[in-house]
């Protein structure tokens, strides 16, 4: 089990590795240039493809990049806003065990979930078993050659992480949402107890 943290880390850079596309160089004006593509490989496409109902849906919270970025840090940003992951056990909220209170989104203070549904995986991210109803969005992620299930904030679209089910933990679940802890906020009162009195 020694290769586990070495494979953690791996995954993690190749999960990270962002592809930005370089801006056109200065051309004198010479007329129209003739353009080289690359073949269309579908294959390829099914590893670095994201879902397209994750991009193409609408949530209630509407905001453009440039008022994401200046609302959220750097960090914030990479993850809430493009889909990052932050590195594992890097989160303070993944040893975070409150008896009481709620884990909201870091994007728009939207209650996600109760302190009670945190439980301690191993994982090195902050693991729940269950969300407040209908404050999670699921799709499917077929990044990296592989089928998860990402999580969105349904208020703002805030990417917060994958659910893994059947692992075993004893939940009453038997899921696991694996949450960036840079997505999350906590409010020690509970508004989710609160809006129901």
């Amino acid at each position: 089990m020694r290769f586990l943290p070495t494979v953690v880390r791996s995954f993690y850079a190749f999960s990270n590795a962002t592809f930005r596309v370089a801006p056109p160089p200065l051309r004198p004006a010479l007329g129209p240039t003739a353009k080289l593509g690359l073949p269309s490989i579908p294959f390829l496409g099914a590893f670095f493809g994201t879902s397209s109902s994750s991009n193409n849906m609408t949530y209630p919270l509407q905001k453009g990049k440039e008022e994401w970025q200046a609302q959220l840090s750097p960090e914030q940003f990479r993850i809430l806003r493009e889909k990052g992951t932050e590195a594992p056990y890097s989160s303070d909220f993944d040893k975070h065990m409150p008896s009481e209170g709620v884990y909201t989104c870091a994007g728009c203070e939207a209650p996600l979930y109760k302190a009670n549904h945190k439980f301690k995986s191993g994982c090195g991210w902050p693991a729940f078993f269950d969300a407040v109803p209908g404050a999670v969005t699921r799709h499917t992620d077929r990044t990296f050659g592989m089928e998860r299930t990402e999580i969105v904030c349904s208020n703002c679209g805030g990417h917060l992480g994958h659910v893994f089910k059947g692992e075993g933990y004893p939940t009453p679940t038997d899921e696991r949402h694996c949450v960036n802890g840079v997505s999350l906020s906590f409010n020690k009162n509970d508004p989710v107890k609160d809006s129901k009195a």
